[in-house]
């Protein structure tokens, strides 16, 4: 077993292990923090796939932005409101939850299907890509072309992101405040 293959486990080992954790816990703050480990062992996956560039955007995008703004949203809720939360009884098997329960356990079985009936190692696309000589290597620098089309040809798609998510920000802000506070 080679090291990339170590990591490779190691990585998605964390990754499933917090994410279980950040849907079973009843804490919501450390749930919070368990989704931070879980988009770091996501980028770190990211970097094993050779794609970089995927996972300084998972970085950046996700864990400097989404969480804190997650974050910020927990910081600004009602104390009431997060009491109520995690004073629910949370039982596993329950009536109320049977549709959920019933589509995850028909999620996993068609998850489980796919995997046993892909024959991935002798797959057409991957061997057509590779007699083309179409394979990205580590050798191979695509962020600087990602970075130039970024910034010329699909610049205002990008900025019209970025007031997207400016917008996102302002709503949530608006949607926590306490409804006696002034404008």
């Amino acid at each position: 077993m080679t090291l990339i293959t170590v990591m490779f486990y190691l990585m998605a080992a964390i990754a499933l292990g917090s994410a279980l954790y950040v849907a079973a816990s009843k804490n919501l703050v450390r749930s919070v923090f368990m989704f931070f480990v879980t988009l770091f062992a996501l980028a770190g996956l990211y970097v094993l796939c050779l794609a970089d560039f995927v996972a300084i955007t998972q970085v950046v995008v996700y864990v400097g932005g989404i969480l804190v703004l997650i974050l910020f949203a927990f910081m600004l809720s009602g104390r009431e409101l997060l009491s109520g939360l995690q004073q629910q009884t949370n039982r596993l098997i329950a009536i109320n939850k049977l549709p959920a329960l019933m589509l995850a356990v028909l999620f996993f079985i068609v998850l489980v299907n796919v995997f046993l009936k892909a024959n991935i190692d002798n797959a057409s696309w991957i061997s057509q890509s590779i007699a083309q000589k179409n394979v990205i290597t580590v050798t191979d620098v695509t962020v600087n072309g990602i970075g130039v089309n970024l910034m010329t040809n699909y610049l205002l798609p990008f900025e019209a992101i970025s007031i997207l998510l400016l917008m996102a920000l302002v709503g949530a802000a608006h949607l926590s405040r306490k409804e006696g506070e002034a404008a």
